[in-house]
């Protein structure tokens, strides 16, 4: 996604977002179906989504791909972050890294000895709540260079959030365990195997492309559109300099890359 996308563009993807959420909040996708769509509205370099244990007082990670330690913060540490208390509030509309005070920052333990390390300069935290007005959990994305979020995006993620808290709040999902790096989400590949030039979306696809399925039923396993299979189809056959669909299936089936069933 290295050109900006438009808002007919951005407002399609969140479709699939909510799609994949309410799948989760019914027991038919895991919540790293989620994640994986979420990457159609916005580019990232880490994310997760966690559930709040209000007994434990912890959070969860249900589905993300920071390293061990940045998931570790998020679950045991970031609810006591001087920040935290800033991006907790049902009327807040995501907490924006480039919008927080430098000084807020500097008081950080979760910036200065997680995400700085990391590199990271971009990206947003959601607190999501119930009905109700419980809180239930969070979404957390990061990218490694400042991006500005165009309007659109920001506007999703507001908009998004009553599907997501149902898909935290739900019980759904992934039990509480090891978190499944976003990465990783991948419908019936292996991402260790994939060609470096690919990445974790287009290792996808081409799984998908290698059980011959068409566009359209890609784009409804994956959660994104038909016409940006299409592009992840160009991009793929030109990062490894293929002529055709079936060139592509050969040299899945030759890395070993295949869908489930």
């Amino acid at each position: 996604m290295a050109a900006e996308r438009s808002t007919a563009d951005v407002l399609d993807a969140a479709v699939h977002v909510r799609a994949a959420a309410n799948s989760v909040a019914r027991g038919a996708a895991g919540p790293d179906a989620v994640l994986t769509a979420l990457s159609e509205v916005m580019e990232y370099d880490h994310a997760s989504l966690a559930r709040w244990d209000p007994v434990r007082r912890r959070h969860t990670t249900l589905a993300g791909s920071y390293p061990d330690d940045a998931t570790a913060y998020i679950e045991t540490r970031l609810h006591d972050d001087p920040v935290f208390p800033v991006l907790h509030g049902p009327a807040r509309g995501g907490l924006w890294l480039t919008d927080v005070p430098r000084q807020l920052l500097a008081a950080s333990p979760g910036f200065r000895e997680v995400l700085s390390p990391l590199g990271i300069e971009g990206g947003v935290a959601q607190c999501l709540f119930g009905p109700d007005g419980r809180y239930v959990g969070m979404l957390n994305v990061s990218t490694r260079r400042p991006r500005r979020a165009p309007d659109p995006v920001r506007a999703v993620v507001v908009l998004l959030t009553e599907a997501l808290a149902a898909a935290v709040g739900s019980g759904a999902g992934s039990p509480p365990g090891p978190a499944v790096p976003a990465a990783r989400a991948g419908r019936g590949h292996s991402p260790d195997a994939r060609p470096g030039k690919l990445s974790p979306r287009e290792a996808q696809v081409l799984a998908e492309v290698a059980a011959g399925r068409t566009n359209r039923e890609i784009a409804e396993r994956l959660y994104i559109t038909p016409r940006t299979v299409g592009t992840h189809v160009e991009h793929i056959l030109a990062k490894l300099d293929l002529p055709n669909r079936a060139a592509a299936a050969a040299r899945a089936a030759a890395l070993g890359i295949g869908p489930s069933a």
